[in-house]
């Protein structure tokens, strides 16, 4: 369903898609061929108060648009990437491509964004998987994948993604503080941790500590605000009856997925979802 009020907006179509420029866990680039039929043909701002690696921001790569997240490493580094994208690239090509400088970085603790950025985009390109993760004391500990790294292509990727950045507003804030804009005719997706009532399926056990059932519940909440206001919103959640419960009044399309992260595949599994949408 498209809202449109003849002023000028975003559109789905206007940019080629892009890779993510982290890969984070839980992101949905293989979710895209779901998420994008429902995404609207026309909409105001795009809002992602989740952001993560952004996977569905940069499919999209809308003009006006708001990204948020509650880790201020990760925004940090989408606002070096954005408005000094040339020193990014100077700083990670100085830096070997070595065991001893990969552990070297993973345990600094820089004191500046930009380079809190640099120790950010080296890490996931040369980690296990490339994945960003971090203990609970909030330490990023992946070990190292032995990777080849191509300059070329990651400065390519870099400097595609300080473009798709040009504009973009970004925030270090709560959900709720970073939809308080959101109005009629914009596009909010949703892409929260998943976290359900009760631990049987193992999502409390790694989530409550970031995101609690208490938050899951404000979150809904939300919804039904942004819903009231005239937004188009499209989410991803946990696909459990906790979850289908508090969203019973929105349109719900189950789905299944494999699970890339973890390191060996006989762990790698079927993963359940939902997308909830008001679109449909």
């Amino acid at each position: 369903m498209a809202w449109n009020d003849g002023s000028s907006g975003s559109s789905k179509e206007e940019r080629p898609p892009l890779p993510p420029l982290l890969r984070w866990p839980g992101g949905k680039r293989l979710l895209l061929g779901s998420l994008r039929p429902l995404v609207p043909s026309q909409f105001l701002r795009y809002f992602e108060p989740f952001v993560g690696g952004g996977a569905v921001f940069f499919a999209l790569r809308p003009a006006n648009a708001l990204l948020s997240d509650t880790n201020s490493e990760l925004l940090d580094c989408y606002e070096a990437v954005r408005d000094h994208p040339r020193a990014l690239l100077n700083r990670l090509s100085a830096l070997d491509n070595t065991e001893e400088t990969y552990y070297a970085m993973r345990e600094s603790v820089p004191s500046s964004a930009l380079a809190r950025a640099v120790r950010v985009i080296y890490l996931t390109r040369l980690s296990f998987n490339g994945i960003f993760r971090v203990n609970r004391e909030g330490r990023f500990n992946v070990p190292i994948g032995r990777r080849e790294r191509d300059p070329v292509s990651a400065a390519r990727q870099l400097l595609s993604a300080s473009k798709a950045l040009k504009g973009i507003s970004l925030l270090c804030a709560d959900f709720e503080i970073a939809l308080s804009t959101a109005a009629r005719g914009d596009f909010v997706f949703l892409d929260p941790p998943y976290t359900v009532a009760h631990a049987n399926n193992g999502f409390r056990k790694y989530n409550a500590r970031i995101f609690s059932w208490e938050d899951q519940e404000r979150l809904a909440n939300c919804m039904k605000r942004l819903d009231g206001l005239g937004c188009q919103l499209l989410m991803t959640n946990a696909r459990h009856g906790s979850i289908a419960s508090l969203y019973r009044y929105f349109t719900k399309v189950r789905l299944s997925r494999m699970s890339c992260i973890a390191a060996l595949p006989e762990y790698r599994r079927r993963v359940q979802e939902l997308i909830i949408t008001n679109m449909i």
